[in-house]
């Protein structure tokens, strides 16, 4: 996928609005700029925006089970998914990101867009944030799926549906976390990478004999 086929997939997939696209722009704008004051993304990504960035996070939307449920992205980083998320999704998403600087950038950012009254940005390490639960969980490049489930479980119900884009270690990471995690999992294709996956699953629980061990060190 081309940039110029990952820009009309966004707008044609999404139905978005020419003032939409817009504010994409001005986004993309505004991130090369402050990738000079701050390492946000690899500078190699640049040229290759809509495909590396955006469509990689939009792509995400079409494995969410409702349009407007509520979404937690954990450490969003430079806003992917969670920012893009947060443009094309109808309901509410919070962006977890422990690094002040960036949060700043993500603060600014949804302004640009204009989509800060939907945008919650919490700017602490996930383990200190309130356990609510959410319908959608996301995270990219955050952490090893084990880990990432011990930290990200207590957000969640038996109706919350994970939605991970893991790379080309998304078949390896997931065998291991089975080991301690339960659930119905499922490898689904990227479409900006293929050889990468992006692991969907619902009713995630720990394995009994991991229950206690992962309650002392998820805090």
């Amino acid at each position: 996928m081309d940039e110029e086929a990952a820009r009309s997939w966004v707008e044609q997939n999404f139905n978005v609005s020419r003032e939409t696209m817009g504010l994409l722009d001005a986004f993309i704008v505004f991130l090369e700029a402050q990738n000079e004051l701050q390492n946000l993304v690899s500078r190699g990504t640049l040229a290759n925006v809509w495909t590396r960035h955006i469509v990689d996070s939009a792509q995400l939307l079409t494995f969410a089970p409702t349009k407007s449920g509520s979404w937690l992205d954990l450490g969003t980083g430079a806003g992917f998914p969670g920012l893009i998320v947060g443009l094309l999704h109808e309901g509410p998403v919070t962006l977890v990101e422990e690094r002040r600087k960036r949060a700043e950038f993500l603060q600014q950012a949804a302004g640009l867009l204009g989509i800060a009254d939907k945008i919650f940005i919490k700017a602490v390490k996930a383990e200190r944030i309130e356990s609510i639960a959410y319908n959608v969980i996301s995270a990219r490049a955050f952490a090893p799926l084990d880990r990432l489930l011990e930290i990200s479980h207590r957000f969640s119900t038996d109706k919350t549906r994970f939605i991970l884009p893991k790379g080309r270690n998304a078949s390896s990471e997931l065998e291991a976390a089975k080991a301690s995690w339960q659930g119905d999992f499922r490898l689904e294709q990227s479409l900006t990478d293929a050889d990468a996956r992006i692991i969907v699953a619902e009713r995630v629980s720990p394995k009994a004999q991991g229950l206690a061990a992962k309650g002392r060190r998820v805090r």
